[in-house]
């Protein structure tokens, strides 16, 4: 009866202890961040990250995820673009520039835009980290100062897993102004 017992307990404690480690990540990971009004980031979800961006955050909302975010991996590939603000011209530029196309390590490298259906890449940025001109933490910049449009400087966040949030600056102007946000994916 004795050993009965013993085995019992150290069956229940190492049932407590599995069950513990087991749920300890979950735990830690929230897989959405709600900003409120709808406007949430789903790591699970990238559809939804990027519909909450384009269509229920306030500017308000994306400037504190993009505060929010770290520096996070850089993009690599191919990625699909939308403009997230200003909101009227998301439909104009729709099936004008359709993303970006990375060449980058884990250090960076360049990209290429891409426009139209077709893909067509075009208008070359150098892809590096450095302080974000927002609020000075590490961000991606995408610069074009080589590039036919030397004035255009953009910084991005990657927001969730797989997705990226960024401005874009006109620079020349002192402070630079925003011309645009955008979401990679």
């Amino acid at each position: 009866m004795r050993i009965n017992r013993v085995i019992s307990l150290c069956a229940l404690a190492f049932s407590l202890c599995i069950s513990s480690f087991i749920s300890l990540p979950a735990a830690s990971a929230a897989p959405i961040t709600d900003y409120g009004g709808g406007c949430v980031l789903d790591n699970n979800n990238r559809a939804v990250t990027v519909d909450s961006l384009r269509f229920r955050c306030s500017d308000r909302q994306q400037d504190a995820i993009f505060h929010d975010a770290q520096r996070g991996a850089v993009p690599m590939g191919v990625k699909n673009g939308w403009v997230v603000r200003p909101r009227d011209m998301q439909a104009p530029t729709s099936g004008l520039w359709i993303g970006k196309t990375f060449y980058t390590g884990p250090d960076g490298g360049y990209l290429m835009n891409r426009f139209t259906g077709a893909g067509i890449e075009g208008i070359r940025a150098d892809v590096y980290t450095a302080p974000a001109i927002l609020d000075g933490k590490p961000t991606w910049a995408l610069n074009y100062a080589q590039s036919p449009t030397p004035q255009t400087y953009d910084e991005i966040r990657e927001i969730t897993p797989g997705v990226w949030f960024g401005y874009s600056w006109q620079r020349g102007a002192t402070p630079p102004t925003i011309q645009l946000t955008f979401a990679l994916a």
